[in-house]
Formats: C-alpha cells, sequence, structure tokens
C-alpha cells in the first residue's frame, strides 16, 4: 500500500538526522560509512591509535581547565588535569607513552598561559544542533567564545600536520557548527578558528552567510546521498547477513575509495583494496617523531 492509500500524501518528509562526522565519513569512503553506521554487528576494528589518546587526553583537560573555578585555572592546573586524564592506548610502550604525557603536559601548559582564565566561554564541548527543510545536524564544539558580541568557533588540534586559513575555510564540520551556533544562540558567528596545540598557531576563516549556506546546502546534498544509501540497506541486507564477505550489491552501493588514508582505517582488516592501497601502520606511527 503506497503512503497516498494511507492517506499521508502531502505529509512533510522526515529529516535526515546526522553529524558532522557521518557526512565526512560517507565523503571519504562509502564503504568505511557502511560499517561505521550500518553494519550489525558492527566489524571488528584495528588498535586503537596513539595519536587519538594524545588528542582525547588534551581535550579532555583542556575542557576540564575551564571547568574550575577561575582562581584555579592555571597552567600547572591544566598540566594536574593532563596528567590526571592520561589515555594509554596505542602507544608502543609505558616508556613511549610516557614521554607524551610529559609533552603533552607541557603543550596543555603553554597553550593556557597565553589565555585569560577569566575570559568565561559561552561553552565548552558545547553540543549544538539546527533544522533546514532536509536534515537536522547535531554537533559537538571544543569551546564558543564570544568577541565583539559575535560567537567565535573554536576547534582544538594535536595532529603532526601544521594547519592554514584553507583548512578553516574548507570544514564543513565547522560551518555547521557555526550556522547552528548562530540561529540557536540569535547572534552572528561567522569566525572559525583551528587552534593547532603543537605549534601554537592558529588557522582562522570568516564565512559570510552566503559561504554558510554553500556548506549548507552541500551537507544536505552528501545527507540526501546517505539516506538513500541507508534506506537500501535497511530494505536490502537481511538480517544476520555476513557483511564481512565480498558482495556484489554492497561494493556497489557503498565502494571503497582506496588510497593514502586507508593505512590509517578502522576497518582496514576487512578490506582488501584498502590494504593494497596503504601498507598496516603501526598505532603509534602519527605520532610526530615516529613517522
Amino acid at each position: 500500500m503506497t503512503a497516498e492509500q494511507l492517506g499521508f500524501e502531502g505529509m512533510p518528509k522526515r529529516l535526515y538526522p546526522c553529524t558532522p562526522s557521518r557526512l565526512n565519513t560517507w565523503l571519504d569512503c562509502p564503504r568505511r560509512y557502511r560499517m561505521t553506521y550500518l553494519d550489525r554487528p558492527k566489524p571488528e576494528k584495528g588498535p586503537p591509535w596513539a595519536h587519538n589518546s594524545v588528542g582525547a587526553s588534551v581535550h579532555n583537560a583542556l575542557a576540564g581547565w575551564w571547568r574550575l573555578p577561575v582562581a584555579d585555572r592555571t597552567p600547572e592546573a591544566a598540566g594536574r588535569l593532563l596528567e590526571r586524564g592520561w589515555l594509554t592506548d596505542g602507544f608502543r610502550d609505558a616508556e613511549q607513552s610516557a614521554d607524551w604525557r610529559r609533552r603533552s603536559r607541557a603543550m596543555v601548559e603553554r597553550y593556557v598561559s597565553d589565555l585569560d582564565p577569566a575570559d568565561e566561554p559561552v561553552g565548552v564541548e558545547r553540543t549544538v544542533s539546527m533544522k533546514t527543510h532536509l536534515i537536522t545536524v547535531q554537533g559537538r564544539i571544543d569551546r564558543l567564545d564570544r568577541r565583539d558580541g559575535e560567537l567565535v568557533v573554536v576547534d582544538y588540534k594535536t595532529g603532526r600536520r601544521p594547519l592554514t586559513a584553507d583548512d578553516a575555510r574548507s570544514s564543513l564540520a565547522l560551518a555547521l557548527y557555526a550556522a547552528a551556533s548562530w540561529r540557536m544562540m540569535r547572534a552572528p558567528c561567522r569566525l572559525v578558528e583551528l587552534h593547532h596545540l603543537p605549534t601554537g598557531e592558529v588557522a582562522v576563516w570568516e564565512h559570510t552567510e552566503e559561504s554558510l549556506g554553500r556548506h549548507l546546502r552541500r551537507a544536505e546534498q552528501i545527507a540526501e546521498e546517505c539516506a538513500e544509501a541507508d534506506e537500501w540497506y535497511r530494505e536490502e541486507v537481511p538480517p544476520g547477513t555476513r557483511t564481512d564477505r565480498p558482495h556484489a550489491a554492497f561494493d556497489e552501493k557503498f565502494p571503497p575509495r582506496p588510497g593514502a588514508l586507508c593505512a590509517w582505517c578502522d576497518y582496514a582488516r576487512h578490506c582488501p583494496e584498502g590494504r593494497q592501497a596503504a601498507p598496516a601502520r603501526d598505532p603509534w606511527s602519527a605520532l610526530p617523531d615516529e613517522v
């Protein structure tokens, strides 16, 4: 029986719920998207990555620092938070983990020493969301500042690659965070910043309403592709199907996009094309001195 026969003709279309991470995963590799968001049970991941442990430890310490009373927001306090919350997954051994704990402590202490502890952010680890006529998108911002009456999206980065204004300009996630913050808090939000803690550099981009609109339309286009693929999966893949085995229909609907990034994929063990495109890396190999 059709929707029209049931009397549902003319009802609004269900909004597709998504996050920037989900949309970017589809862009990067539809096969990885399927394994991440659709397969149940989810395929087994590879070992955890040391650089992710560094990133999460630093993010958690900075979030915790802003939650302290203003008088307690010292560089030493940030260092203690880093030490207490240090994550050890993915390192080669205890010695390497301890070395990176020391480095990361110095990194967060140096970073917060340039901050005004009394300059209270609008939000820390703040969840924002918004709706369009096609999607509802949600994400979490590392820090949301207010400067001269406008909101500023701040994203912490700990990777080895230096960042540029073009990274900030092209980031779909930052644009969606800015658009959602603007709509939720009824205050302009044009500026997005990538704070690269290893170097202390800040990559900045100032959006316009038009550029934010372009990012939103791009998000809607990606979401429509995701929604179509999700629906196909629900209709065509019976429960219990072995999705880790060769399947022509899967490859057509969720094709792999092999390349250099396959070396860092959590699901590389389930992807022959990915393993062929890039050799497996050690879990600590993305650390700057472990190339």
